[in-house]
């Protein structure tokens, strides 16, 4: 008997984005080296996959699961970055004898195994157990029901507000995925975002929610003329910058649904621009050119910001929500969210801060002199026909209302 464990290192392909293919390498080959000292001579490692490792031992080793994870999560230096690796970890005890099965179905169990850690969030660990097996099952049943759902219109967009922080009024919103089942109902994003990158339908997403969004920003424009210059955010997926055709389909876009320029707002992650400066830089003066207005999202959680946010056509930095949820308790947050609103003014960007959950934190970030807000505090990701009421609420009064709740 022995148990044959998985260790699957969480965000690799953000690693990669961020550090490039090279310094990715180094730091799994370091991983790899710690595992091999892990664990005594009668045990066998080896890397499976792009971002996994195997290792067997025999039933008598102790905490198996407990001693991968503590070789792969200790913090690592390569190329003058910290590297804080999580992994999440399947298991699955093997008994021989003739009837035992092959290493492929040994794979396939594992990996299951692994699969329930993944769902659990990053670092989870979970056991091999017939109930996964149903639980499989179930994920192939709701992957054949995602393919059709872009067929039959499920996927639509939630509108979260963006308020301005001076004026109290909203002055935009985020467009936000959702997926309404026709038997499960309102299908959590993490539950099927995930599962639409596996299925390789992310660029047809990110396609649907502009559509869809442009249409309903420019039905709102003509049904409340004093919203101004309302605005919509649409994210662009890991990779969308990339893909063939993008500009081409963002202008036909704005042309059809009538937008005025920069009422579209493209919201852009630092890993993709790492990846190839000089190419995002050229894909995204096309994409201003054809009348799309730039967001940089959850900046300041990347490694190298500063190097190029000067020479990117950006209009908006979004200021990661972790650093504005703790601005009121912890110093540094504190530092950092001013530190990007100065920024931002000095390269006359708007920035807008995340995270907005209380009238305390849009009190210091009004002192902080920040442009906008978004958040629970004023209201998650509304259906439209709430979202144009929010809006419409927010016109007649003048601002839009903050929950008064304590930090």
């Amino acid at each position: 008997e022995y148990e044959l464990v998985v260790g699957d290192v969480d965000r690799l392909r953000r690693l990669n984005e961020a550090l490039g293919h090279e310094r990715t390498d180094l730091v799994l080959s370091a991983l790899a080296s710690r595992l091999a000292a892990a664990f005594p001579q009668d045990a066998s490692a080896a890397r499976i996959g792009e971002d996994e490792f195997a290792i067997i031992v025999p039933k008598t080793a102790a905490h198996t699961s407990y001693r991968v994870r503590e070789a792969l999560e200790q913090p690592l230096r390569v190329a003058g970055f910290d590297i804080y690796p999580t992994v999440s970890i399947g298991a699955l005890v093997v008994e021989g004898g003739p009837d035992a099965p092959d290493a492929a179905e040994l794979l396939r169990r594992v990996e299951l195994a692994v699969e329930s850690a993944k769902a659990a969030g990053r670092g989870g660990s979970a056991a091999y157990g017939r109930a996964l097996e149903s639980d499989s099952l179930s994920r192939l049943a709701l992957e054949a029901d995602l393919r059709n759902a872009f067929v039959r219109g499920e996927i639509v967009p939630f509108f979260q507000p963006i308020v301005n922080l001076n004026t109290g009024a909203v002055a935009g919103f985020e467009a936000l995925a959702r997926w309404r089942h026709p038997r499960r109902g309102l299908v959590p994003p993490d539950e099927f975002l995930g599962l639409t990158a596996d299925l390789g339908m992310m660029n047809e997403l990110g396609l649907l929610m502009m559509t869809q969004s442009a249409r309903q920003l420019a039905e709102w424009l003509e049904r409340h003329p004093l919203a101004g210059r309302l605005f919509c955010s649409v994210n662009l997926s890991v990779g969308e910058i990339e893909r063939p055709h993008l500009c081409e389909d963002v202008a036909r876009v704005i042309k059809e649904s009538g937008l005025p320029r920069g009422a579209l707002k493209l919201e852009v992650t630092e890993g993709d621009i790492m990846r190839d400066t000089e190419r995002a830089a050229e894909v995204l003066q096309s994409l201003k050119d054809v009348g799309a207005s730039l967001a940089l999202d959850d900046f300041g959680t990347g490694f190298s910001s500063l190097s190029y946010l000067a020479r990117l056509p950006f209009d908006t930095l979004k200021i990661d929500r972790y650093f504005v949820l703790t601005m009121n308790k912890d110093e540094g947050s504190a530092k950092i969210v001013k530190s990007v609103v100065n920024l931002g003014r000095d390269l006359s960007l708007e920035v807008v801060a995340e995270g907005v959950e209380n009238a305390e934190l849009a009190r210091l970030l009004l002192e902080a002199q920040c442009h906008y807000g978004q958040g629970f505090g004023y209201a998650p990701a509304l259906p439209a026909q709430e979202a144009e009421v929010y809006l419409a609420e927010s016109l007649a009064d003048g601002s839009a209302p903050i929950k008064q709740r304590s930090a």
